[in-house]
């Protein structure tokens, strides 16, 4: 111990020294008001460091000054700090949204700058605020709300109450969608797949929401759903063969023939994406989830009462609403249509297409020919309703009518020969000429030339109107039996040689024909040794039938009767003594007369078989 120290001793000192004296126990020094002051200090100081901010951490102070560029903020240290007046902005405005004397929260990012004063950041506590509710709600269902703002590589970018996330495109419906720039600027509700707050990653998906809602209403509409139901949903998607309803949760096809009664080219007609409609439940495949759904079946089936409604042989409007080669669809109403036959649009035109006539959009005037309910056809006429041009032709043209006109065509069967506008006539080639072979009529007529026709007869049924140039004069076979009598002798030219006769021409275009066996009286096995073509000759006829309109000659007939008369000149040669009154006239002369009376005869008793 010091001489300092033994001077002047402590009163501590001094009572450690007169315990040991005494051999007494040292009590403890009685607390001073100099300790207590010290542990108080000690506590304050312990409890201000605790309140301390630190750097990073979020903390709350008080806004004491406003400026144009800075909010000064005091968070209770030795120094306030100032935080750029944009971090207060309104969200689209131009004003502060804080005022002196608010509490506001901030992160503090160092204790001090240059200047002394501390640096805060509002923009990353109200980030790290929301960073926060981000959590809160990844722990809950993970669903939150946010505005696309643009497209990204892979995506779309989306704030999420000031954060931006990620939105790949894969996630962004339930289907792709081709154009994702019609969904910036929306907002939808979305599902947090990725949460990483450290490195500020954040990636949503829509469809997963969607997927998860898509379940929801397809267990509850799968339940209530069941065939012959009536139930509402959305236009999905549309194909040239129909359209895919949304009925909750589950997709019905409504196909193109379910969707009117009527025609319809194409889906689109009727039905747009997004339309809501009303549709009938056909058919429910509860095992593939398959429902095919019905529109029309919702309005009762004009069909049904069609007879009644369309009597045949009435006249109705209709609007032509297809052609084709074969005629023109007229619908009557909604979903009735009838077919008017390319047969039956004219009674004196030969329509080749119904678009020679009619137009789609035309309204015409049609008369029911016939009605078959089962497959659902009506035949229509458009003729039926004007007056029948043929009926009238039958009054006018009676049969024996001489009339003009000039030919409109030829073919190898007639010549047609315009009778009205419209209206042609026939002369069949078997009615040009009554003797005369036509092989072919372009032979002797010219299109366009103008001739004289009769009227054979008119059939308004069929359509015919014949007509015949022969029967402008009479018809020469009918005068023949009495010009080429039975045994008459005749003269004629060779026309014609063939292996069974000839044909000798009488007159112009009239022919008889010897038979090779009435050639000669000896056998003849080679007429054209006989006879040669352009050859006259003799003949005896046999018979002339008109209606087979034939003539039968013979060569050798009149050879015997030739024979007969000479027989007969020689035996009145012997006879001349004993009757010199008998003459050689007189021999023909009775040869004559029995032929005469011979030919009598046969006339008289044909006359007594008709009777």
């Amino acid at each position: 111990m010091t001489d300092k120290e033994t001077k002047n001793p402590t009163p501590n000192q001094d009572a450690a020294v007169d315990a040991a004296a005494s051999d007494a126990p040292i009590a403890a020094p009685a607390a001073s008001p100099a300790s207590e002051e010290e542990e108080d200090f000690g506590a304050l100081l312990a409890k201000f460091e605790h309140m301390q901010p630190i750097i990073g951490e979020m903390c709350s102070g008080r806004v004491i000054a406003i400026s144009r560029d800075y909010v000064t903020v005091d968070i209770g240290f030795k120094s306030e700090g100032q935080i750029p007046s944009h971090e207060f902005m309104r969200p689209g405005s131009p004003e502060l949204a804080v005022k002196v004397g608010d509490e506001v929260d901030v992160i503090l990012e160092d204790l001090e700058d240059d200047d002394g004063s501390i640096l805060l950041s509002k923009e990353k506590a109200d980030k790290q605020k929301v960073w926060d509710r981000l959590e809160k709600y990844m722990d809950a269902d993970g669903v939150v709300e946010g505005i696309i703002m643009d497209r990204v590589k892979g995506g779309l970018a989306v704030n999420v109450e000031g954060i931006k996330a990620f939105l790949p495109g894969s996630q962004v419906d339930l289907r792709p969608v081709r154009n994702l720039d019609k969904l910036i600027n929306q907002s939808y509700k979305f599902q947090i797949i990725k949460f990483n707050r450290k490195r500020g990653n954040l990636v949503l998906s829509r469809r997963a929401l969607l997927e998860r809602e898509r379940a929801e209403l397809r267990a509850k509409t799968v339940a209530d759903l069941e065939e012959g139901a009536t139930v509402e949903g959305t236009v999905k998607n549309i194909t040239n063969y129909g359209a895919f309803i949304d009925l909750g949760g589950i997709d019905g096809l409504l196909h193109i023939t379910d969707m009117s009664w009527g025609r319809i080219n194409h889906p689109s007609e009727m039905l747009q994406i997004s339309d809501e409609v009303k549709v009938k439940v056909l058919k429910y495949d509860a095992e593939h989830e398959r429902v095919s759904l019905g529109l029309k079946q919702l309005s009762p089936d004009p069909w049904s009462a069609i007879g009644d409604k369309y009597p045949i042989g009435e006249k109705i409007a209709g609007k032509v609403v297809s052609l084709a080669e074969y005629g023109a669809f007229v619908e009557l109403e909604d979903g009735v249509e009838g077919l008017i036959h390319v047969s039956e649009m004219s009674w004196t035109r030969r329509i080749k297409h119904p678009s020679k006539l009619l137009n789609v959009g035309d309204v015409v005037e049609v008369i029911v020919l016939d009605i078959d309910q089962e497959n659902r056809r009506i035949s229509l006429g458009l003729k039926q309703a004007q007056p029948n041009p043929w009926e009238v032709l039958s009054e006018k043209y009676p049969a024996g009518t001489i009339i003009q006109g000039k030919i409109r065509n030829i073919t190898d069967f007639g010549l047609f020969v315009g009778i009205e506008e419209g209206i042609d006539g026939l002369v069949h080639v078997s009615d040009i000429s009554w003797t005369e072979k036509i092989k072919h009529p372009g032979e002797r007529f010219k299109k366009g030339q103008e001739i004289e026709a009769v009227v054979l007869s008119v059939d308004p049924t069929q359509e015919r109107f014949s007509l015949g140039l022969k029967q402008l004069r009479q018809d020469p076979w009918q005068t023949l039996p009495a010009r080429y009598y039975n045994g008459k002798i005749i003269k004629g030219t060779v026309t014609k040689i063939t292996d069974f006769g000839v044909f000798v021409e009488l007159e112009e275009d009239i022919e008889g024909l010897v038979h090779i066996s009435e050639l000669a009286n000896e056998r003849v096995e080679d007429p054209a040794k006989i006879v040669s073509v352009g050859q006259e000759v003799s003949a005896e006829v046999l018979s002339v039938d008109p209606d087979d309109r034939r003539i039968s000659l013979s060569m050798k007939a009149l050879m015997q009767s030739e024979d007969k008369m000479r027989m007969a000149e020689y035996l009145g040669s012997t006879t001349e003594e004993s009757a010199p009154s008998t003459t050689l006239g007189d021999l023909i002369k009775a040869k004559l007369g029995k032929v005469a009376e011979e030919k009598a005869a046969k006339d008289a008793e044909g006359e007594d078989s008709e009777a």
